[in-house]
């Protein structure tokens, strides 16, 4: 195979999101050459802060925007100076003029928040017997996440818990949340966890609503979802410091269209200011669903194609908005995570008429707000005035829903459920929200098929398929993808899956780059 221009490197890689820069650095710290190409102008993916709107700095986490399932052990490993911080009211859920507040820091005050909503202590306790239940086996897989995938029996030995194993691994979510708990509210606070970014219900056979809850609880052996300080871009920038450090090459504006490997070598083809330029390596590690891996390398796809299920909603206001539930601080309820129409019935509802194939009429969403816990990414200036951001985002929304007008079931979706945050407010959010530069309201949507043209997820679906077991037994579309000793391997020997599509990816968690470093490192010996 001979290298038709360029240079030779020991590994590309292919796509700079923040798995593709934590591979780039672990190798090129382990005195690898390396080469990473990126197709946009610059490096982070979708784990980017961006200045939205025009004329105002600050900068929001335009994508993706909270962290949780990212090991100390990388950050710590590639010396990288970034950090996040820990919110202390975990949740929010307004019902009627009421509502049910999360205080992680003070039990007492939760207890009575469950009381008051659901009339005794009944599921209060069995929601500190679930999570209880949810932290134990947290601690013991988050570790492996990091290590050669675990057989399942290793994995189950690890948990120790057959209680606990079948209610997480064998049987759907639903009839363990329904088992446990008896209050609608509570249910789907519950519930969401097994949603976010997965087009499912909650007792789906197949269930990838119990993997995608598993990866949203154990994050950390906690579970917590941490602000990152600075905004995700502050994560993202400072990979990318100290991959160019340990001297990987950064080539961005370079956009992959082949490649071609036989075991041995590889040869990546990509073109940049309309020029067209094929470099050669021992390796290749490829940053991008397996979907469009299989395109590059002119292969079949493995599996059904990827199809993303979200509503992601950028706002700046001038100030918090008022509840219509007086009891509770604004500054603490949208500290945490706010659960709007999120209700265990409301969710089947809308996943019922999603998959019907129309909009929900009451669609679920939840937000939270980045600057009452981190206002760095305000300037002093707006930070001064009070001004917040605000993040929303919305479930069972697939894409199939946006394929015949893009634009009108964008806005459509976008009335409908700010709809539905406007019926727990005591104000309109229209009147709260910051004016741009040019005099225009500061709020984006984004829906999958933006997702998909923006940052190249297939279909928008953020995980790049559904989220596997974190242990060595593959899923259908997992036979040639996503295998091996670190769950990153593809049919060619010298040809890994670093991104969110790899065993044990999703989220913004650096694992899969770590794992297919580790990969790569391994193979050499």
């Amino acid at each position: 195979m001979d290298v038709s221009s360029g240079a030779r490197h020991d590994v590309v890689i292919v796509g700079g999101g923040h798995n593709g820069l934590v591979a780039a650095a672990y190798l090129a710290r382990a005195g690898r050459r390396v080469l990473l190409l990126e197709r946009l102008p610059a490096t982070g993916g979708a784990a980017v802060s961006t200045r939205a709107f025009a004329g105002v700095d600050a900068r929001l986490s335009r994508y993706s925007y909270l962290v949780s399932l990212l090991p100390a052990r990388i950050t710590d490993e590639l010396g990288l100076r970034f950090a996040v911080r820990r919110r202390r009211i975990s949740s929010y859920t307004p019902r009627g003029t009421g509502g049910l507040l999360v205080d992680a820091g003070d039990a007492a005050r939760t207890r009575e928040q469950f009381a008051a909503l659901t009339g005794d202590d009944r599921d209060f306790e069995a929601w500190q017997r679930f999570y209880a239940m949810t932290g134990r086996v947290a601690q013991a897989v988050f570790p492996t996440l990091t290590e050669p995938l675990p057989s399942r029996a290793a994995l189950e030995s690890a948990i120790g818990d057959s209680a606990a194993w079948e209610a997480l691994f064998e049987r759907p979510l639903g009839e363990t949340v329904e088992a446990a708990f008896a209050d609608d509210l509570v249910r789907g606070v519950v519930l969401t966890d097994a949603l976010i970014g997965t087009f499912t219900h909650a007792h789906d056979p197949s269930l990838r609503q119990n993997r995608c809850f598993l990866y949203h609880v154990i994050g950390g052996g906690t579970g917590d979802w941490d602000v990152p300080v600075g905004g995700m871009g502050a994560f993202t920038d400072a990979l990318a410091d100290a991959a160019r450090a340990a001297g990987a090459e950064i080539v961005t504006g370079a956009e992959v269209t082949g490649i071609a490997a036989d075991g041995v070598r590889a040869e990546v083809t990509y073109e940049r200011e309309g020029r067209q330029v094929t470099v050669g390596a021992r390796d290749v590690l490829v940053n991008a669903a397996p979907h469009t891996l299989a395109g590059l390398l002119g292969e079949a796809a493995p599996g059904p194609a990827p199809e993303g299920a979200q509503l992601k909603v950028n706002m700046l206001l001038r100030r918090l908005p008022r509840l219509r539930d007086t009891s509770v601080d604004p500054r603490e309820a949208f500290a945490g995570t706010f659960h709007i129409a999120e209700g265990y019935e409301q969710l089947a509802t809308a996943y019922e008429q999603a998959a019907a194939g129309r909009l929900p009429d009451a669609p679920p969403s939840e937000i939270y707000c980045h600057s009452l816990t981190d206002p760095s990414i305000l300037s002093p200036e707006l930070a001064g005035r009070g001004v917040h951001t605000l993040t929303l985002f919305g479930l069972h929304t697939p894409a199939r829903l946006f394929a015949a007008d893009p634009a009108g079931a964008k806005d459509a979706l976008l009335e409908a459920t700010l709809a539905q945050l406007d019926a727990v407010l005591a104000e309109p959010l229209a009147d709260c929200l910051l004016l741009d530069g040019d005099g225009r309201p500061c709020l984006e949507a984004k829906s999958p098929l933006d997702l998909e043209r923006e940052v190249g997820l297939p279909g928008g679906h953020i995980f790049h398929r559904d989220l596997s077991w974190p242990y060595a037994a593959p899923d259908a579309d997992q036979v040639t993808y996503a295998t091996g000793r670190w769950g990153v391997g593809t049919p060619h020997e010298n040809v890994f899956l670093c991104g969110a599509g790899a065993a044990r990816g999703g989220g913004v968690s650096g694992v899969p780059g770590h794992n297919a470093a580790m990969a790569v490192l391994e193979k050499a010996r």
